[in-house]
């Protein structure tokens, strides 16, 4: 018996959540995606929703957190049981508002089963970073073009799009979108170079949409981000200081200095003084 689930995707930060945390959860990964370095206790799958939430509660949990990255799972209408099928008008209508509206509504729904929703970071406060310069050296170019590319995801993830930007010289190259990061990342790396602008290798920027729920698909960066941000070309990685998952943090800034990349951990909101700045 245990108080808290972990509603788990894949990657690698279920593991290094549960590693973090005191208690160990429950692992529930949905079909189809299963965390890497951890065994589910169970598994479950979008069409038998309700017999899922009444199992959990059957075991005593009262807690959620959800880690991991999931797709849109592919839907079969013969698995549904009655009392899921009651909600698919629910659902499909929030998935046609987006990824943030039905994650939101996914939350709901937990919450009508008397679940309480806990972030990732609420349980493991050390997986985000504090403002600052962690790896190689910013000019003031980067520092324009982490402004640039703060305001484009901004403006997108008001719409719902996505949680991040590549910016090179001032240039929008890319922008995230349902396809993730890796797809953006390989995208930028395809651009022809006579397209892409010689004074400066450019960034890739990652933030919370502005307004979403913390709770659930938190930005993460990881060991594969790093290696796609090399491959693409960009001199480093600037993400919102206490908004996104940084998985292990000392590994990364060796990583990221091994490959020649900058990390900047940038505050959300304008500072009056600036990161020191390496010309």
């Amino acid at each position: 018996m245990t108080g808290i689930a972990l509603i788990a995707g894949e990657g690698a930060l279920p593991a290094a959540l549960v590693a973090a945390m005191v208690e160990r959860p429950l692992i529930a990964a949905l079909d189809g995606y299963a965390p890497f370095g951890l065994t589910p206790d169970l598994s479950f799958r979008v069409e038998r929703l309700v017999p899922f939430l009444n199992h959990l509660r059957g075991q005593g949990v009262t807690r959620v957190c959800f880690a991991g990255a999931v797709a849109r799972p592919a839907l079969d209408p013969s698995l549904f049981d009655p009392l899921t099928a009651q909600m698919v008008p629910r659902l499909i209508t929030a998935m046609q508002a987006g990824d943030d509206a039905t994650l939101r509504e996914v939350l709901k729904i937990f919450e009508e089963f008397d679940m309480e929703i806990l972030a990732a970071t609420e349980l493991a406060p050390g997986l985000t970073c504090a403002p600052g310069v962690l790896a190689g050296k910013i000019s003031p170019q980067d520092v324009a073009d982490a402004t640039r590319a703060a305001a484009i995801t901004a403006a997108l993830g008001a719409v719902d799009v996505g949680q991040g930007t590549v910016v090179q010289a001032g240039l929008c190259l890319a922008v995230e979108t349902l396809t993730g990061t890796d797809a953006m990342l390989q995208g930028v790396a395809g651009i022809a170079g006579h397209l892409r602008p010689k004074s400066t290798k450019g960034l890739y920027f990652k933030a919370l949409k502005p307004g979403q729920d913390w709770r659930i698909d938190q930005p993460t960066i990881g060991p594969q981000t790093l290696v796609n941000t090399a491959k693409a070309g960009l001199g480093g990685i600037v993400f919102q200081s206490g908004g996104v998952i940084v998985l292990d943090q000392p590994a990364l800034v060796k990583q990221a200095e091994s490959l020649g990349l900058f990390l900047w951990s940038r505050p959300e909101e304008k500072q009056e003084t600036q990161p020191e700045i390496g010309l």
